[in-house]
C-alpha cells in the first residue's frame, strides 16, 4: 500500500519556522526520524521510506502555499496514489495552538492552500491533519500572525504536538482514517 504525506508550507528561508510552516516542519521530524532525506524534484521536495509493510511518500511542495494543489495533484498521479491515501499537514488558526484534529474532509476554512487544493484535486474529500496554531492576533492581522515566527514558549513545546502528529500520520497509514480519528481526536 502507498501513502502520500504533504506537508504545507512556503520555501524559503524568510518562512521556514513560521506558523504557517507546521507542514513542513512536522515532514521534516517525520524524515529525520525515519533517517531519510529530501530530494528537490518537479514542483516539491520528496522523500519516502517504508514502515509496517507500507510504502509512505511525502513532499513539501515547492509552489508556495497558494498553489499547493498543483504539487498535490502532480504527485498523486505520478505516484499513482487515490485520494484516500492522501493526507495533508496544515496549520490552522482556528485551533488552540498544539491541538490537532484529524479531518476527512472539510471546507479551505479560508485557507489558500486547501482552497488550491480543493480546486485542482476536485473537491473537499481528502485527509487533512489540523495543526492549531491559534488566533493570538489583532483584527486584521491575521497574515502577520500566520507568516510570523513561533514564540519561544511555542518552540518549546512544538517538539511534543509534531511527535502526536506524527504518530498520527503513521495511524493513518496503517489503521485508516476512521480508527485514527477515534483514537486520537479530542
Amino acid at each position: 500500500m502507498k501513502y502520500l504525506i504533504i506537508g504545507l508550507g512556503n520555501i524559503g528561508p524568510e518562512y521556514e519556522l513560521t506558523r504557517h510552516n507546521i507542514g513542513f516542519l512536522t515532514v521534516d521530524r517525520l524524515a529525520d526520524q525515519e533517517g531519510v532525506s529530501w530530494t528537490s524534484n518537479r514542483l516539491a521536495f520528496t522523500t519516502d521510506f517504508k514502515y509496517k509493510s507500507r510504502h509512505i511518500h511525502m513532499i513539501k511542495p515547492t509552489t508556495y502555499m497558494n498553489l499547493s494543489g498543483k504539487a498535490m495533484n502532480y504527485w498523486m498521479k505520478e505516484l499513482n496514489i487515490p485520494k484516500e491515501n492522501v493526507l495533508v499537514i496544515v496549520d490552522d488558526v482556528a485551533l488552540p495552538f498544539g491541538s490537532l484534529r484529524l479531518r476527512g474532509k472539510g471546507s479551505s476554512a479560508g485557507h489558500n492552500g486547501l482552497k488550491n487544493i480543493e480546486e485542482l484535486t476536485g473537491g473537499q474529500n481528502y485527509a487533512r491533519l489540523k495543526f492549531g496554531i491559534g488566533d493570538d492576533f489583532p483584527k486584521g492581522k491575521q497574515v502577520d500572525y500566520v507568516l510570523g515566527r513561533w514564540r519561544k514558549s511555542e518552540i518549546e513545546e512544538l517538539p511534543i504536538f509534531m511527535d502526536k502528529a506524527i504518530e498520527m500520520t503513521k495511524a493513518f497509514c496503517t489503521i485508516g482514517l476512521n480508527m485514527t480519528m477515534s483514537q486520537y481526536n479530542d
